[in-house]
């Protein structure tokens, strides 16, 4: 059996999944929804929130995904240098590998597209 057939899909379930639990992380910033506290609109924090949030939602749905998935991918390179890094060299010692998954993840989803489930597609 070719499974090669069924890439295209997983690739629409991987751009889901991803833009959903990114849309939780600005949710958590911007409402403490799911355990988390909210961070003042007009900080960097913010700023992060709101794309978090906007980016997410977009690439869950798969609109505007490729521009939305190359910024989102850009911001966890920011919060990776930022947050991380000073911390340690390696992402296993410095805390860093959700921020370092989801940027090359959202890298591969803003050069690959959204897949075939996606309102890019319609």
């Amino acid at each position: 059996m070719k499974t090669e057939r069924f890439a295209p899909y997983f690739l629409s379930m991987m751009r889901a999944v991803f833009g959903l639990l990114f849309l939780f992380h600005g949710l958590q910033k911007l409402f403490g929804i799911a355990g988390g506290q909210t961070v003042p609109l007009a900080t960097i924090y913010g700023a992060a929130g709101t794309i978090e949030l906007l980016a997410g939602a977009l690439i869950a749905i798969g609109w505007l995904t490729r521009p939305a998935a190359f910024l989102a991918s850009g911001q966890m390179a920011v919060a990776y240098f930022m947050a991380h890094q000073p911390k340690g060299g390696w992402p296993i010692q410095n805390g860093g590998e959700l921020p370092a998954l989801y940027c090359f993840a959202f890298l591969y989803i803003a050069a690959r597209g959204p897949g075939p489930i996606s309102l890019d597609r319609r």
